[in-house]
């Protein structure tokens, strides 16, 4: 008997973004794969495969939305039962990474929970990590695994160019930021300004300096997410304090925690444009808030993934910081 290896393809996705994970399967002409997902009284999660997933490439959706530690607990079982199921291979699809912002120790007795996570997502049997624009590259380096890290710089590119049309300015909200600023100015012929700050606390920024001319230009603020959207009001406030004719806004996760809608709508930004890196619902959202859908991009990575192509091709070389 002749004997035949044919790889399976596979799509799961978690409770965090089953909306996202649909879109994924259907870009790829798949459904979602069967899983039972529920907690127990005591809090506890249950993980269980409806289908056999023996010999499969699967491919587990879930980002680090709230409650996030919830979510990273039933990834990482997601991901244990897929091995323990005899799966072949196994890649974690993390559109948001959690805990990206502690990649390092900047104070005495710190963890560094980037790594911590890096570790739990290969302990449980993760093969491979698909992620898009980590808060800082650098993370890729905790894995000892291939890592995908895919960016939605083109899609928010290109959104720009089409409505915002002339008098454009790039504008890092901070020092940080200047290497993702500037593949936003390439990417549109566009100058580009930074905004130089002091941070006195956690979630808390204060504008000291704009370097850049911003003059009656309309300021484009890029950033990788926007959290309690403290820094990103008040980095709007000071440039329309230097003449900024109109001050907009994108990034890739929008987190939106505390205030961050109310903010918003108190604050001279006339849009803010995320993705759907993290789900960003209708009710309560801030009208000045749109989302642009990545599924297309993660879809396509996997696909590349699947059949063993260049991820890289699909960017133009864009894809790593």
């Amino acid at each position: 008997m002749k004997e035949i290896t044919r790889k399976k393809l596979m799509i799961f996705a978690g409770r965090s973004c089953p909306e996202l994970g649909r879109e994924i399967a259907g870009h790829l002409g798949l459904t979602l794969g069967e899983v039972e997902l529920k907690t127990f009284s005591n809090g506890e999660l249950y993980v269980r495969y409806q289908e056999s997933v023996r010999g499969v490439d699967a491919f587990v959706i879930q980002t680090c939305s709230h409650p996030i530690n919830l979510h990273i607990m039933e990834l990482l079982l997601m991901i244990d039962a897929l091995k323990r199921a005899s799966a072949k291979r196994i890649s974690a699809v993390v559109p948001y990474y959690g805990y990206s912002r502690q990649d390092k120790k900047t104070l005495a007795r710190e963890p560094i929970s980037a790594k911590l996570i890096a570790d739990l997502l290969t302990a449980a049997g993760a093969d491979r990590i698909l992620t898009m624009d980590l808060h800082a590259g650098q993370i890729q380096g905790f894995f000892d695994g291939p890592v995908d890290h895919l960016t939605a710089v083109p899609l928010l590119a290109s959104y720009i160019s089409r409505n915002y049309f002339d008098d454009l300015v790039i504008v890092s909200p901070d020092a940080g930021r200047v290497k993702m600023a500037k593949k936003y100015s390439d990417y549109l012929s566009v100058p580009m300004a930074i905004l130089h700050k002091r941070r006195p606390g956690h979630n808390v920024a204060e504008v000291l300096h704009v370097i850049g001319e911003v003059e009656g230009k309309k300021a484009v603020l890029v950033d990788d997410m926007i959290d309690t959207a403290g820094t990103l009001t008040s980095s709007a406030a000071a440039l329309t304090e230097r003449g900024a004719a109109e001050v907009y806004a994108v990034a890739t996760h929008g987190i939106f925690s505390g205030q961050a809608y109310q903010r918003i709508d108190g604050s001279p930004l006339k849009e803010v444009v995320v993705t759907n890196t993290l789900p960003v619902p209708e009710q309560g959202r801030s009208p000045k808030v749109k989302t642009l859908s990545i599924a297309s991009i993660f879809a396509n990575t996997i696909a590349s993934v699947f059949k063993d192509e260049s991820v890289s091709e699909l960017f133009g070389g864009d894809n790593q910081p």
